[in-house]
């Protein structure tokens, strides 16, 4: 279930990267002339920028319920884990503290 997340998470980055690079900034960007002649003078102007808005508010969208979907399953499979070793060390801890048969005081000598 991770592997698939990480998968798709990485994809929506990547989708998201190239529509963020496409949208008009100040210096013009690339959606400009070039973005409608890509799109086949599909999108042109405003359409093509409310479009491309739209779609990357989307994508951001899917991009943070991915990212919270990969650290409840990463969390869920780390406390296991966590809770087990947790367990090792606690059972190691109470065998090492329990009591060693004691020296009879008889068998002690003790000097004054």
């Amino acid at each position: 279930m991770f592997s698939i997340l990480l998968v798709l998470l990485i994809i929506v980055s990547v989708f998201m990267i190239g529509l963020i690079l496409l949208q008009k900034s100040e210096g013009s960007g690339m959606s400009g002339s070039s973005a409608s002649s890509m799109l086949g003078g599909m999108l042109t102007g405003a359409a093509a920028g409310n479009f491309l808005t739209r779609l990357t508010a989307w994508l951001a969208v899917i991009f943070f319920v991915l990212c919270a979907a990969l650290a409840l399953v990463s969390s869920k499979s780390d406390m296991a884990a966590q809770q087990s070793d947790l367990r090792n060390e606690i059972v190691t801890q109470e065998t090492a503290d329990a009591p060693i048969s004691e020296v009879p005081a008889d068998s002690a000598t003790v000097t004054e």
